[in-house]
């Protein structure tokens, strides 16, 4: 089958909504929509999405030759704390190693500081008698008595999962790898995961918590993605399903399955790759990706057409936005800053009768008070449509009714009632509040990575992201935003362009000065065999592309920088330019090299993965002509807080060159485009909406 004819679907699951999109080709989307998250058995809502996909298409799911899944199901799980019971496995001497974690509180004068939980209860540290130093000779050998001692240990704990992290395991996993053998002969009902095939990596803390994460989620993942997968062989589908990563890339299911934890943050991660291709599509240097959905809002800083990414980030922080409150893991990740302000974020009073919103949420069980499902706390949603920037008759492709007295009557009741406000003004002071926290959340995600926000153009999706990317951009500075097709579905269709890869992270300390070449080019060697094993699995035998990176630092310092590698063996000749390219990097970070200091590396990563997508060019928007709407709605204007007549527009009646000057609703089946009065919108020629802030905004 040829690509034009290639019909694939992706699927991404997340806290209110899942998003389902069907496309052929390279990225013709034929059909897309939005169902409610069902959370006790989220196969049931994403089948109801793919089966209301190929019904809009006329096409059956045995023709898919392609199907791409993401789930917030793992972050869900950690965050929630609906894991199984974890045991941990340490070199003795080394059981304390979670409790003593950084040996520093995170904020260092909080007398009620509330410590991370970190999964694991000291009565569940154990620990075996054994040892490797840290170039991987076997200092104390791992008796069988002692494994015997352990089993007995295990027993008694009640532990389901085991998360084994012995010390230096990462340059020598011999000992690991048995134990897990044993464990798996033993106690074939126990999930074992080890930390020399989980996170490979120097600094025993971090490689624990990763594993002990990855432990405590892969029964419910292993469980969950047989059933998913399952169910959709039952329904016709014959093609492999493969997984989004945090990192940006895929993996099938059976590697899902063994490193769960690489699925945490993998709907977010589409959504950047989404961004990433339309910047590189329309040209743009500096992007702030803007995701809204029903639970959490998601912005990532994009430059060159590349997202920002990391090997680090911490899981349910006890304090949000400070570092050192949550669990951190190692795994490649693309980096964002995520806040709880969605669309079923709730609003309230507090005891200090301040108004609040989030992070807690209604989700879609109860969901907004407006859904009619229960829910009794107005909500994000529920202020939109009082304000009446959402409109009943076309939300949700009408499969979801909306009361909009009721939204009125929860804000009158919760919040007016408290602060002497009717629900319209209680509701402008909700959307005031969640816009202010989603802009200052992208303030601080860039001041925190050294740039500005001012110069960049905001591409906002999800299904909330459009509606107040306005509101946001005012707030943060930016003059410019972008709104992508099918926005409301915008990770789902990100993860159609992701490659498929995976990325391997080895720890081998050396001076610069004393590197053992051979050494170092036998290790990458065996890293790129085992990653291309594993793309393998998902690409077959396409095309790969391999990424080498050295992670270097001056001797004594705590943190490393990554530099680039070339795709060849290392030769004494590239020690040269590798100095030269750390130094340029650390200057470009820190203002000036330190000179005289020697150099070090601690991690080397390999990256394979399948070509990126071709991203063909925009062509020139012709001329732009204003157009006069057909219709207009009431809606409270969100620069003076008057009510105002605004356009309302359907997107797929605009032609390229079409302007919009706002107030405007642009409405599409799953979102609506709020266009402020401060803005004009107008389409672009492969249908991008641009808006851009060129009016004073206070026209009658």
């Amino acid at each position: 089958m040829t690509a034009s004819q290639a019909l694939r679907l992706a699927i991404d699951i997340g806290g209110t909504f899942t998003d389902t999109v069907l496309v052929a080709g390279e990225d013709r989307i034929l059909a897309s929509t939005k169902t409610l998250t069902t959370h006790q058995n989220p196969g049931i809502g994403a089948m109801e999405g793919a089966a209301r996909v190929m019904a809009q298409a006329g096409r059956s799911l045995g023709e898919v030759t392609g199907f791409i899944h993401g789930t917030t199901l793992a972050t869900n799980a950690l965050i929630e704390r609906r894991g199984a019971r974890v045991a941990t496995v340490t070199t003795e001497g080394f059981r304390d190693i979670l409790e003593i974690a950084y040996e520093r509180r995170y904020s260092q004068y909080d007398i009620n500081l509330e410590k991370p939980d970190l999964l694991v209860p000291r009565e569940r540290a154990l620990t075996i008698r054994e040892r490797m130093s840290a170039t991987g000779e076997v200092l104390i050998p791992m008796e069988d008595s002692a494994v015997e001692a352990l089993i007995a240990e295990l027993d008694a704990s009640g532990a389901e999962a085991v998360a084994v992290c012995l010390m230096h395991a990462y340059s020598n996993p011999d000992h690991e790898r048995r134990l897990r053998d044993i464990l798996a002969a033993r106690r074939p009902g126990l999930t074992v995961s080890i930390s020399s095939e989980v996170s490979p990596e120097a600094r025993e803390f971090d490689r624990l918590c990763t594993t002990v994460a990855n432990a405590y989620i892969q029964p419910l993942m292993e469980t969950y993605l047989a059933q998913f997968a399952g169910r959709f062989a039952a329904e016709g589908v014959a093609c492999p399903i493969l997984m989004m990563t945090a990192g940006g890339g895929m993996c099938t299911i059976q590697t899902a399955a063994r490193f769960p934890i690489r699925l945490v943050e993998s709907g977010p991660a589409g959504g950047a790759i989404l961004a990433a291709r339309i910047a590189a599509q329309a040209g743009l240097e500096q992007v702030l990706s803007f995701d809204v959905g029903g639970t959490t809002a998601k912005l990532c800083l994009i430059d060159g057409a590349r997202p920002q990414t990391s090997r680090q980030f911490e899981i349910a922080r006890a304090a949000r936005f400070i570092k050192g409150s949550g669990m951190p893991v190692r795994i490649p990740v693309i980096e964002m800053i995520e806040i709880g302000a969605g669309g079923g974020s709730i609003a309230g009073v507090d005891q200090l009768g301040r108004l609040t919103v989030g992070p807690k949420s209604a989700g879609s069980e109860p969901g907004p008070v407006a859904f009619g499902r229960g829910g009794t706390e107005p909500t994000v949603t529920d202020s939109d449509i009082t304000l009446g920037y959402i409109v009943p008759e076309t939300f949700a492709e009408g499969h979801i009714r909306i009361d909009l007295e009721a939204s009125k009557e929860a804000l009158s009741r919760v919040i007016g009632s408290r602060l002497e406000l009717d629900g319209t003004g209680a509701a402008d002071g909700v959307s005031r509040i969640v816009d202010e926290s989603m802009a200052s959340a992208g303030r601080m995600h860039a001041v925190e990575s050294g740039k500005d926000l001012g110069a960049r153009t905001m591409i906002a999706f999800g299904g909330n992201g459009p509606l107040h990317a306005t509101r946001v951009a005012r707030s943060a500075g930016v003059a410019r935003i972008v709104i992508p097709p099918n926005p409301g579905v915008g990770s789902a269709v990100g993860f159609l362009f992701a490659p498929v890869s995976f990325e391997i992270v080895r720890s081998r300390y050396s001076l610069l000065e004393d590197l053992d070449l051979d050494g170092i080019n036998t290790l990458f060697a065996q890293m790129i065999d085992e990653a291309q094993s594993v793309v393998a699995q998902g690409a077959g035998d396409a095309e790969t592309l391999v990424q080498r990176t050295a992670f270097m630092r001056y001797s004594g310092q705590g943190h490393e920088i990554e530099i680039a590698l070339p795709d060849r063996d290392l030769a004494a000749e590239d020690l040269g330019p590798l100095i030269a390219a750390f130094e340029t990097e650390y200057a470009r970070q820190f203002s000036r090299p330190v000179p005289g200091m020697k150099i070090e590396i601690l991690n080397w990563a390999v990256r394979v993965a399948t070509p990126d997508a071709k991203v063909p060019p925009v062509p020139e928007v012709p001329a732009l002509r204003t157009i006069t709407p057909g219709a207009f709605r009431p809606i409270i204007c969100d620069v003076d807080g008057r009510e105002k007549q605004a356009a309302f527009v359907p997107r797929d009646s605009l032609k390229p060159g079409d302007r919009i000057p706002g107030p405007a609703l642009i409405t599409e089946p799953q979102t609506t485009t709020l266009v402020s009065a401060d803005f004009s919108a107008h389409a672009d020629a492969i249908g991008n909406l641009v808006l851009i802030r060129d009016q004073k905004g206070d026209k009658q």
